[in-house]
């Protein structure tokens, strides 16, 4: 069976640009099977794009290829690429630091920079066009290597895997009784936070199911959360409308308000500013 082609982009759909990108894949192979992952990521935002691979590629069959376009350096010198992943996925995006979380947590076993004089559309009027790799190079690419017509090698030059551009992860501080973690990223339609903390390694640290945790929330080194607050397995086991903490769908620590939005109601956000610590 062919691959399936995935896609994530920061486009919407207020306009065309996403079914121009599944009208060259259908083009180039009418057999291929086209999803999307999402196409509301925020604009420009690489470190989010990121998270989003890393979320969902491995719920996806072994050999599906993923095309990652949030592409603020389009046109530039920043390289476009095709990352083949230790567990047989293939990930088409520019290099701007989208492969970051796959490279950390899966593991990437070698990358190669998409070949423009052969891997890119013609014979449309596209050839002047510097500003819609999604279509004219990521999605053309991938949708020639899910057809068979190149293979991997087939992408263009090899380089080292250690070349790839990536954003920095900070990592959580364990101690019993005590852990500190940032939120790595939200669920926008529910207004939850996820942070960096392993639930495995928070539960080392002396927490458990139905503990009452102290949370501190700082932006900037400034508190602007602080509450006793539940701890438990799943929303309903907080009262409606109280914040609560929880394990989410990548057996993360993260905070919501049940049945709520806890980003709006507590003017939150996310990102290396936003600092979070549990106490017993």
């Amino acid at each position: 069976m062919k691959p399936i082609l995935v896609f994530q982009t920061d486009f919407t759909y207020k306009e065309g640009a996403v079914s121009s990108m599944y009208g060259v894949v259908k083009c180039v192979d009418r057999e291929l099977e086209i999803m999307d992952g999402t196409h509301e990521l925020p604009q420009y935002d690489t470190w989010s794009a990121s998270y989003r691979l890393y979320q969902s590629l491995q719920f996806w069959p072994e050999g599906t290829i993923y095309v990652s376009v949030v592409d603020p350096g389009v046109g530039t010198s920043r390289r476009a690429c095709v990352a083949k992943t230790v567990d047989g996925y293939y990930i088409v995006s520019p290099d701007n630091g989208s492969l970051t979380h796959v490279k950390k947590m899966i593991g990437i076993e070698a990358v190669r920079e998409i070949d423009e004089s052969v891997n890119r559309l013609r014979g449309k009027g596209t050839e002047g066009v510097s500003i819609f790799h999604g279509r004219d190079l990521f999605g053309y690419t991938a949708a020639r290597l899910a057809s068979g017509i190149i293979d991997f090698e087939g992408v263009g030059p090899e380089y080292p895997v250690e070349e790839i551009v990536e954003h920095p992860i900070s990592e959580p501080t364990v101690k019993p009784g005590k852990v500190e973690g940032i939120f790595e990223i939200n669920d926008p339609n529910f207004g939850n936070l996820w942070t960096n903390i392993p639930l495995k390694e928070f539960k080392e640290a002396g927490f458990e199911y139905g503990d009452f945790v102290n949370l501190v929330i700082k932006y900037k080194d400034e508190i602007v959360f602080e509450r006793k607050v539940l701890f438990h397995q799943s929303f309903g086991f907080a009262v409606k409308g109280e914040p609560m903490i929880y394990n989410n769908e990548l057996m993360k620590v993260a905070v919501a308000v049940s049945q709520g939005d806890f980003c709006s109601e507590y003017h939150l956000g996310y990102g290396a500013d936003w600092t979070v610590e549990f106490t017993k």
